[in-house]
């Protein structure tokens, strides 16, 4: 049995380590200013953690309503989502996503968006199974030199 609640500071260790087993990186820098910005913000921005029935970390997603940006209505955005590896295929994941999907309609907003690596298939294959598509914008780039 999985639980979802808000983040908190002490939470930082756990998510960093998780982050730093998945990508290689560590980042804990990072994760104190997310955890700072969207753990107990303002009431459009949710960090989101899941722990399993022994208090152990299982996955975190982070993500906040973003309104009217270049014309389009306002909308739920994930920014991150990590599962451990060891509790994946056991809904971890979608618990958190719905969980965030439920705090975004409850700001009134009608759409959830994100932003994935074409490459990473098992992100991509995991917002599909949400019930995620393409969305109307496109994202440009350039590389600053």
């Amino acid at each position: 049995m999985t639980t979802i609640r808000s983040a908190e500071p002490a939470d930082l260790p756990a998510i960093s380590a998780l982050d730093a087993r998945l990508t290689g990186e560590s980042k804990a820098t990072y994760w104190q200013a997310m955890l700072e910005r969207y753990a107990g913000g303002p009431p459009d921005r949710y960090f989101l953690v899941a722990e399993t029935d022994k208090g152990q970390l299982a996955g975190f997603i982070a993500g906040e309503v973003r309104a009217w940006e270049f014309g389009q209505p306002a909308a739920g955005w994930i920014f991150a989502i990590q599962v451990d590896p060891k509790l994946r295929l056991k809904g971890t994941g979608s618990a958190l996503f719905e969980a965030l999907c439920q705090r975004f309609k409850a700001q009134g907003v009608a759409r959830v968006r994100t932003l994935v690596e074409r490459k990473d298939h098992l992100i991509l294959s995991f917002f599909r199974a949400q019930g995620m598509a393409a969305g109307p914008s496109l994202q440009l780039d350039k590389e600053l030199r």
